[in-house]
């Protein structure tokens, strides 16, 4: 019988290493899904002898580029027939504003947009999966989000944490947008907020500013393997086997925002993102 399948993305440190370990440890096949090569190998290295597992498989995907993400779904599919968990991890903060090469704002792009066309292209073999489960990797940073459709990207002025927290709004969004369009299907999406975690977020990916700043904070921030608990309980505990469309924090269901509510918007920001992604039906 063919083990349960898991994807987690941003699997070469922080949250998503740890994520991938944990998971691995229960007898999933793990796909690391990581952007840089060197790194990628470093932590598959790591994360197979953490596990005492060989099954955990690297593949490579650059979640800012569009093209990028289209090419590894058809080489997922290509290999396997079905995908059991897909844990959208990966997330960056950028300090200066920054774009994709599709010419979205960085956080945005790379926080949801990426992981929006990913989660659609494979929704066809979460469904061949007796029970597919989506984990979103939101943060509490979306109770101040705001979604501007007139400028979502910031050309008229740029903030790093209003920037995060529309990226994590879009997180809750996009959830409950899908949500409501797997009503009726074995599969089942859920996001999350990780607590307070000391991770790689917010170092800036060429230069490597940011490191010490994110070592002074350590003491006073969770574990990667503390914070990744809750991805772990949604991606396999039998409790949450029939949850839908819920956010959780410490393993258990949190209230969210106002704006994260509200249908209309929910409903608003799902075409915008189809619209931006290039995503038709053809794709599904």
């Amino acid at each position: 019988m063919l083990k349960k399948i898991a994807i987690v993305t941003g699997a070469n440190s922080g949250m998503g290493l740890a994520t991938t370990i944990a998971l691995a440890k229960q007898n999933i096949y793990v796909i690391m899904v990581c952007r840089n090569p060197e790194k990628g190998k470093q932590a598959l290295h790591e994360a197979q002898k953490a596990s005492g597992s060989g099954n955990i498989e690297l593949m490579l995907c650059d979640l800012s580029s569009l093209s990028h993400i289209r090419q590894f779904c058809d080489e997922f599919k290509s290999k396997y027939s079905k995908l059991d968990i897909l844990i959208n991890n990966a997330g960056v903060v950028s300090i200066k504003r920054q774009e994709t090469e599709d010419g979205f704002e960085a956080m945005l792009g790379v926080n949801h947009l990426g992981h929006f066309l990913l989660t659609n292209l494979l929704l066809d073999h979460l469904k061949a999966a007796a029970k597919g489960r989506i984990v979103v990797v939101s943060s509490g940073a979306h109770k101040w989000g705001k979604m501007d459709f007139e400028d979502p990207y910031f050309k008229k002025g740029y903030n790093v944490v209003v920037g995060y927290g529309r990226s994590k709004l879009a997180n809750v969004l996009f959830t409950r947008g899908l949500a409501q369009r797997l009503e009726g299907t074995n599969v089942t999406v859920n996001s999350l907020h990780p607590g307070a975690v000391a991770t790689n977020l917010g170092v800036d990916r060429t230069t490597g500013f940011g490191k010490n700043f994110i070592k002074l904070l350590v003491p006073f921030f969770r574990t990667a393997e503390e914070g990744a608990k809750t991805a772990i309980f949604l991606a396999t505990s039998p409790a949450v086997e029939k949850t839908n469309g819920h956010y959780f924090y410490n393993e258990k269901e949190a209230p969210i925002a106002k704006t994260a509510k509200d249908e209309e918007l929910v409903e608003r920001f799902w075409q915008w993102s189809e619209g931006e992604v290039g995503l038709n039906s053809t794709d599904r």
